[in-house]
């Protein structure tokens, strides 16, 4: 991997408990149900927030666009008519769910300035994104910035990460990796446990179905592990998506991008040692 492709994954490891902690916070939760979502679980809060940039978005655009869910599991949690809160007030209700969670988090480093550095800097990295082709990340990019920096710097995390997103499902398209096929070969490589990838939505069926034509591929061995060749084409997954990510980090100059990751650090820190986060996911960060 080149420098500037380590680096472009050094920010997303960085970046992306910054946005995910969102997802598992309690003060989200509790926004969630003054909508009239159900908090039992959090996957009706979750398509909620994740898909409201969107607008009004069905299960059949939701699955397209997120990818790695089942679709039957889309279904279950993404209405086909209407829905539990309309996409502006929930985008609302967003906000002030980030609010209050980045100040439970953060305490009084939201109000640092090298909170608002950090805001600034990965602000200008987001505003440099081609979000052309990548809905997720488009629709992200096209929501009023807000003015307080903690605000801004999830804004903006979830910018990026959105766009990095987009060009990992292009690169699984061009890989000849359907959804259920793309966290098979995903787990054939260690990226997390075949169960962590169970949230997804897939039956064993679905699941063993998706083993057997990667293995007719050439891509895993009989035990559900990797080929040589299946190592090489997830290699090459994760080579083009870092490479599709690269261009809002162009926008900063190498100094500035060292200061970012020295900023981040401590948020970083503090996200990780919240407790909210669970130690396995399915994107598998420091594995591949």
């Amino acid at each position: 991997m080149t420098d500037e492709l380590g680096h472009v994954r050094q920010m997303w490891h960085l970046l992306e408990p910054l946005h995910a902690v969102f997802y598992y916070a309690p003060e989200v939760f509790e926004e969630a149900a003054a909508l009239g979502y159900a908090t039992d679980e959090r996957w009706p809060s979750y398509f909620a927030w994740r898909a409201a940039p969107l607008g009004q978005a069905g299960p059949d655009r939701v699955a397209g666009t997120f990818y790695s869910f089942s679709p039957a599991m889309v279904r279950t949690y993404v209405p086909a008519g209407p829905p539990v809160a309309p996409a502006q007030v929930v985008l609302g209700a967003r906000t002030r769910a980030v609010d209050r969670a980045y100040r439970a988090l953060f305490g009084d480093l939201v109000h640092g300035p090298e909170f608002a550095e950090a805001a600034a800097l990965t602000r200008r990295a987001a505003r440099a994104a081609d979000v052309t082709d990548r809905p997720l990340a488009e629709a992200n990019a096209a929501l009023p910035w807000p003015k307080a920096p903690h605000l801004t710097l999830w804004q903006a995390a979830t910018v990026l990460r959105e766009h990095r997103g987009d060009g990992h499902v292009a690169a699984l398209v061009a890989a000849g990796l359907d959804p259920v096929e793309s966290l098979v070969s995903f787990a054939a490589v260690g990226a997390a446990r075949p169960e962590v990838f169970g949230s997804r939505g897939w039956s064993a069926d679905e699941w063993e179905a998706a083993r057997r034509r990667l293995t007719d591929r050439g891509l895993l061995e009989a035990d559900g592990t990797a080929t040589d060749a299946g190592r090489a084409l997830r290699a090459e997954v994760e080579r083009r998506t870092d490479e599709a990510a690269s261009g809002p980090w162009r926008a900063l100059a190498a100094e500035e991008r060292e200061r970012l990751v020295e900023l981040l650090g401590p948020l970083w820190v503090a996200a990780i040692g919240s407790g909210l986060l669970p130690a396995e996911t399915t994107l598998g960060i420091g594995k591949v």
